[in-house]
């Protein structure tokens, strides 16, 4: 029976953990490339359900799909589901490495019909569109644009690759982990018998990211080795799979709260849920919880949680570091768009560097993917009365104006509703401009803002939710300020000139006058130089727009902080990265959002910090792209000076305890395992910057422990960024990069909590998690 009395838990949830310490394994994720490079057998499709689907069945035969690259090259290669359900093998012209010849589920962005992608509608033109369909992945890696034989077998990856990704979307940590280990497990039985030998258990082990002792693997072999002949098999593997994956941390925290008869009741779950902090804790909640998480259906009936549903609690949505409830839109989105910070993009159109990179649609389409919501076009003088958008001067490919506007009229609302500004850096003549403007009435059609919304104020913004699934152009107006010689200058030139840059000369012979079409089309964005932050006889005007590189916009924030804070209340100001940076690196975008700048513009093609910083700053309020700024940075009496921001307010303390299923940064080494450490980062005003870091683990990424705190004082929590980060340690030579997860501390909820970590691309690397305790304290 498993009920049995309600007793007090003997320990507080503040308390380090003492027994944490693991000596098993590491596991890698799926995302490793090992895991497909053998064919595992089907006990994984079976798992999630699909084994029957037709779809899947042809996928798993494997289907000859023409590679479409150019005009000139289409190449037949042989494309096969693996049986993990979570790998496309696929041929090449020239073998290499097995994790060469593989892409992952989990890393699709979208799977789409017919020539709907940039490669396609250039090069797909000799193929029936019903025959065609792109894979569009996360990061950076390129499209693939291919044809089928016929439009049934196109349709039958089209509809296998949606229901893959949807299982797999579907499927919780614990099912994730149980998936990823089993194809593991197949991949290390060699000779393919169902059975384990203890040099297949070690290969598994080194497989999975740990280098553990022998005496210890092969104690934890036999122990498990029931049949005593040197194999597991069955019920003997599943054991020592089971113990594997123990976690020593979560049994003991379950433990305190349990009681001797090792279940949770409603209440002590109940008395867990406050000491986590968790808002909204009630007996209520508590019995909710058990009948989503809990596994024993008698358990379930008796209102009882046991360790298993404790765990699959902790893995959830519910039991991670983010706020749940902050993963929807929650935020007041009536206020003016000054009032938010706005997700901008630089040289949106680059793949790559800015000075021989490619252009491409398809760059504006990952841009709005990650929930961009300003992107810019810097427009040229093309052919045939057609504008077009590249970098100016430089050896990057060229793209039609035209076709980017249809980019935007197609994908700028997939992911968010919320209004996406196109920020123009105009080099055209008046015949040209005149072609963007009617380009952008044409195809935009009732999408475009033409005119002010209310014509009784004309001059205030409107809010996000007034311009839901609208677009506003940024660009100048007329009649506009002009420089000595009579010229309408544009965005970058104000600011080139005020800096004396060297290619001011260049932008000034290129500038050309403002078509009264293109100027039409300006309405709440006016581009306009940003003369002086003081109050006097030339008032800034909310539907003002001043462009500031990231040189400018630092020395404004430095020196007049809260002159500019109280500027950026009132009129947007969008800030660029400096053109010296030749290979698209970005800046810090922390220091310009401390002073309230809105359209903080980087490049989405260059990962890094950077990115990971604007990734989790816009990772809440439902990834739409927009994030209202905090109280000080919108009350029109705030004091509020990111240099000065007065004593420490708040104590946030970071226990680090534990990491699960790393994964393995070399995965043709089978001997290489990761030695982990685990960095904290606060990014804020100056006075909080701070990082803090672990010891390492030697050769571990499988279930390394720590157990060590890490404390920061805030002097402007409302503002700080956290980001977590495992390095994998090297004495000789810089720590190499495994993971991160970066978010607002304002979203960073308190108590035990798992961290699901990202790589430098910002895909998951589940089931790879940090588990930590988190407690913020207030002055």
């Amino acid at each position: 029976m498993l009920c049995g009395p309600w007793r007090r838990c003997r320990g507080r949830p503040e308390e380090p953990l003492k027994s944490a310490r693991v000596a098993a394994p590491l596991e890698l994720p799926p995302s490793s490339p090992e895991c497909g490079a053998r064919r595992p057998g089907l006990r994984a499709l079976k798992k999630m359900g699909l084994t029957e689907d037709e779809d899947v069945r042809a996928m798993l035969r494997g289907s000859r799909l023409c590679k479409i690259r150019s005009r000139t090259w289409h190449k037949e290669r042989l494309y096969r589901l693996q049986e993990d359900g979570l790998s496309v093998w696929f041929q090449r012209r020239i073998p290499r490495a097995p994790s060469k010849h593989i892409f992952f589920v989990q890393h699709i962005e979208a799977v789409r019909e017919g020539h709907q992608s940039e490669g396609l509608r250039r090069f797909g033109a000799g193929f029936a569109p019903a025959r065609c369909l792109t894979i569009a992945f996360k990061g950076r890696r390129k499209n693939l644009d291919l044809a089928a034989p016929t439009a049934e077998e196109a349709q039958r990856w089209v509809r296998g690759l949606a229901k893959l990704r949807a299982r797999l979307d579907a499927m919780n940590q614990r099912e994730r982990l149980d998936h990823w280990i089993h194809c593991y497990l197949h991949r290390a039985d060699s000779d393919q018998d169902s059975k384990m030998s203890f040099k297949e258990i070690k290969s598994l082990l080194r497989m999975v990211n740990v280098d553990m002792n022998d005496m210890y693997a092969y104690r934890l072999f036999k122990e498990c080795d029931h049949s005593n002949n040197e194999r597991l098999e069955g019920a003997e593997i599943e054991e020592f799979l089971r113990r594997l994956l123990k976690r020593p941390e979560l049994e003991e925290l379950f433990h305190r709260y349990s009681g001797e008869d090792r279940v949770l009741s409603a209440p002590e779950l109940l008395e867990f849920l406050q000491d986590q902090g968790e808002a909204g804790a009630s007996l209520a909640r508590a019995q909710q919880l058990i009948q989503t998480y809990e596994l024993n259906e008698t358990a379930k009936q008796h209102e009882l949680m046991t360790l298993d549903g404790f765990m699959m609690y902790l893995l959830s949505p519910e039991g991670a570091a983010l706020d749940t409830a902050h993963t929807c839109v929650f935020q007041d989105m009536d206020q003016p768009l000054t009032h938010y910070f706005i997700s901008s993009s630089h040289n949106t159109y680059l793949t790559d560097s800015q000075i021989g990179g490619p252009s491409s649609t398809e760059a504006y389409v990952r841009a709005f993917a990650q929930g961009c919501r300003c992107v810019e076009l810097d427009c040229w003088e093309g052919p045939g009365g057609e504008p077009i958008i590249y970098h100016g001067h430089t050896l990057t490919s060229k793209i039609l104006f035209r076709d980017v506007v249809q980019a935007v009229r197609d994908h700028a609302f997939t992911l968010s509703p919320y209004p996406v500004i196109l920020s123009l850096e105009n080099h055209c003549g008046l015949e040209q401009q005149a072609a963007m403007a009617r380009h952008l009435r044409t195809i935009l059609g009732d999408m475009l803002v033409t005119q002010v919304l209310d014509p009784q104020n004309p001059e205030a913004l409107p809010s996000p939710e007034q311009l839901k699934g609208r677009v506003l152009v940024k660009g100048k107006k007329l009649p506009a300020a002009r420089s000595e010689d009579g010229r309408v200058l544009s965005d970058r030139e104000e600011e080139e000139e005020e800096e004396e840059e060297e290619e001011e000369a260049e932008q000034r012979r290129q500038t050309k006058q403002i078509s009264p079409e293109l100027s039409a089309l300006v309405v709440y964005c006016c581009a306009t130089p940003l003369r002086s932050l003081g109050p006097g006889p030339d008032p800034s005007q909310p539907c003002q727009v001043s462009s500031l590189s990231e040189r400018k916009a630092k020395k404004l924030t430095r020196e007049a902080g809260n002159s500019f804070v109280r500027h950026n209340m009132q009129q947007l100001t969008r800030v660029y990265p400096l053109g010296l940076r030749m290979n698209s690196a970005n800046y810090s975008p922390q220091e310009m959002w401390n002073s309230g700048c809105q359209l903080v513009a980087l490049n989405f093609q260059t990962p890094g910090y950077e990115m990971d910083l604007n990734a989790g700053r816009f990772l809440i309020n439902g990834q739409c792209g927009y994030v209202l700024k905090p109280t000080c940075l919108r009350q029109p009496d705030s004091t509020f000076d990111p240099e000065c921001p007065g004593p420490p307010r708040t104590t946030l303390t970071v226990q680090v305890l534990t990491a699960q299923q790393l994964p393995k940064l070399n995965a043709e080494k089978p001997n290489s395992i990761v030695d982990p450490l685990v960095r904290v980062e606060i990014h804020g005003v100056p006075a909080d910057c701070a990082r803090r870091e672990t010891s390492y683990v030697l050769n571990n990424g499988f279930n390394p422990h720590w157990g060590q705190t890490l404390q920061f004082q805030l002097r402007a929590p409302e503002l700080a960024l956290v980001r977590f980060v495992v390095e994998d340690y090297d004495t000789t030579s810089p720590n190499d990069f495994v993971g991160q997860f970066t978010l607002p501390l304002s979203s960073l909820k308190q108590g035990y909590r798992h961290i699901h970590l990202l790589s430098k691309d910002g895909a998951s690397l589940a089931p790879a998690t940090l588990f930590v305790h988190v407690r913020i304290q207030g002055s």
